[in-house]
């Protein structure tokens, strides 16, 4: 691309910065800083915490590396011309949408959505693959009663980097993908409302994964995914890449969720009424909007987390006036809405989907928008049911147990709107129309299962339990990532202009949905006879239970393992796809493989809803 060569034939600033630049600049700044730190810093006082100094080197080294990767992948380029009283140009804004830099465009800071989104899909698959790994890890060491093939210590870590790695991938494993690649086009816009942005929340992703990294070699996450304190604030140095990598990715969340938000408000297609806007933007809005007040929340909580540890500060910590139930607040006040984050997108994909497969109309639209609202309302109001066992406010516990049952009703209209779709209709069997199937089924079970934690007399016998663990991964895994996959299958032929591979798909959906099932179900069993949950050994009372869920969390690995080879071979020599392969009626099916730079050459004018199947002219 030569447009933006100046006179002396060399490159412009704007196209020197890539991921590499990032990279290097990052860790160059991060050195800098700690050498600077080690020489300036003052030593800590013998009355002043353990690892005061340890931590203010480290988190500064951290702040550090942010900012210089946000400066070498080019994100301060648009603010610096703002101050300057500037703007890019026209040819400056083209080359950041990546306009004829061919597969270059996925490592620099593009604007385009549609290189955002497969941007998100490409690092979604990352994480799951490390976070698949070390979930991996924990299973074999559980496989036997002794484990003690791990340290413990380095048991801790693998445990609750698995825990923080999984939840921010399931956070973003729908919204970033196919809420950047589609939305846009299924509304009939051509971009986002903020490209610039856009680009934004997927690079502070990139950046957060390297203080997570960086954790594991100075003593690692020993706390559980949550991070309690006053636990955080006794644990090593790594808790400070914890702490960086939240905080990053809170902003991420905050920015992706503002973007989206108004992009759906102000850029509808004309005559795209809120009733005729198909149901899968709802899930979005949805999820963004429960995800905007929560994440500012747990960015704080890790704020003052990190001034406690390196300030010296008191916000959790007892003895000086602190509280540890300040934490747990503020961490359950982010971290139920973030379960319906994860699972409004994924249902509403399937209800997407519905329509599609079986050829009739969704079954009471106004059913589904009124039980996605419902659970956003209702989300906001139940956290402290995770806090029971802690003490605190012993006189809330009816009240919250309460609402908690009280969400079953809005989440059971969304089945009520899948069941209602299936009922009769000329059922097309993909894996998607298997997967609302296996949705049914398994967030059935994640569902009841929740209901009997919400009861507070039950809950005091299965809390700390695998009993736990198994109902959320039934929430998680079992309903969000099962939507998320029929996701990928459903827009793989728009995203990449290739059908997935049919035989290898069934195959994983199969394998992964029989080894989830026996995974989770032996876990109800030893969570159910006691076994207590992040332990590295067990009785030999629990060993059968535990082996049957090692064997299946292995079967899960090879449905996985089968998707991906799938994903990666159908991408690169895969079938090429129809541009509307499903005979679907949204718009994003009505635009050319591969799609154009601004999506529509005409804008669309829409005349009535997506779920016009079977109807009589």
């Amino acid at each position: 691309m030569t447009t933006l060569l100046n006179k002396t034939n060399k490159k412009a600033l704007i196209e020197r910065l890539n991921i590499f630049t990032a990279f290097a600049l990052g860790a160059l700044a991060a050195i800098v800083v700690w050498r600077l730190s080690l020489a300036f810093l003052p030593a800590d006082s013998e009355s002043a915490p353990l690892f005061t100094r340890e931590d203010k080197i480290t988190l500064l080294s951290m702040i550090a590396w942010f900012v210089g990767f946000m400066t070498g992948i080019g994100a301060l380029i648009g603010p610096f011309r703002w101050v300057q009283g500037k703007d890019l140009t026209h040819e400056e804004n083209m080359f950041y949408a990546g306009k004829d830099l061919g597969v270059k465009r996925y490592f620099r800071y593009t604007t385009d959505h549609k290189v955002v989104g497969i941007q998100y899909l490409v690092i979604t698959m990352v994480i799951f693959g490390i976070g698949g790994i070390l979930a991996m890890l924990i299973r074999t060491n559980l496989g036997t009663p002794g484990g003690g093939w791990i340290h413990p210590q380095a048991y801790n870590s693998i445990v609750g980097t698995h825990g923080i790695i999984m939840i921010v991938g399931t956070i973003i494993m729908v919204t970033g993908p196919f809420g950047n690649y589609i939305m846009p086009i299924m509304i009939g816009a051509r971009d986002m409302a903020f490209p610039r942005l856009n680009a934004l929340s997927f690079w502070l992703i990139v950046a957060a994964a390297i203080p997570l990294i960086w954790a594991q070699f100075i003593g690692g996450i020993s706390t559980g995914w949550s991070a309690y304190n006053p636990l955080a604030s006794q644990a090593p140095l790594g808790m400070n890449g914890y702490i960086m990598f939240i905080c990053i990715f809170a902003i991420s969340t905050m920015v992706a969720g503002a973007n989206i938000t108004t992009t759906v408000v102000r850029m509808r297609a004309r005559g795209m009424t809120w009733n005729r806007t198909p149901i899968f933007i709802y899930g979005v809005v949805a999820s963004v909007a429960l995800a905007l007040p929560a994440f500012p929340v747990f960015f704080l909580s890790q704020v003052m987390s990190g001034m406690d540890r390196a300030l010296g500060t008191s916000f959790y910590n007892t003895a000086l006036g602190g509280s540890g139930w300040l934490y747990e607040n503020l961490f359950w006040i982010m971290g139920h809405p973030e379960v319906y984050v994860i699972l409004i997108p994924a249902v509403a994909a399937l209800m997407e989907m519905a329509p599609v497969f079986t050829r009739r109309p969704l079954f009471s639209f106004n059913v589904a928008v009124m039980g996605i609202a419902g659970i956003c309302g209702l989300s906001v109001l139940v956290w402290a049911h995770h806090m029971y066992i802690s003490g605190w406010a012993p006189l809330l516990n009816a009240p919250f147990m309460l609402t908690t049952e009280l969400i079953s009703v809005p989440t059971g209209m969304l089945f009520l709107v899948l069941v209602g779709t299936l009922w009769r209709g000329r059922l097309w069997m993909t894996v998607p129309t298997l997967s609302i199937f296996a949705l049914l089924w398994n967030f059935m079970i994640g569902g009841i299962t929740g209901i009997y934690l919400s009861d507070v007399p039950a809950d005091a016998f299965l809390h700390g339990s695998m009993f736990v663990t198994a109902h959320f991964h039934y929430t998680l895994m079992g309903a969000g990532l099962t939507g998320a996959i029929a996701a990928l299958i459903y827009w793989f032929p728009k995203m990449t202009g290739k059908m997935l591979n049919k035989r290898l798909s069934w195959i994983a959906f199969w394998l992964t949905q029989i080894g989830f099932n026996v995974a989770f179900i032996g876990m109800f069993f030893v969570g159910l006879q006691g076994q207590p949950r992040r332990v590295e050994a067990y009785a030999d009372i629990f060993s059968k239970g535990n082996l049957i869920t090692t064997i299946g969390a292995f079967t899960i690995m090879v449905g996985m393992l089968i998707l991906l080879h799938a994903v990666i071979s159908s991408w690169r020599s895969g079938v090429k796809a129809p541009m509307n392969p499903w005979h679907a009626k949204t718009l994003e099916w009505t635009v050319a493989n591969p799609v154009p730079l601004e999506n529509f050459e005409v804008l669309p004018t829409v005349t009535s809803d997506a779920y016009g199947y079977g109807r009589s002219k």
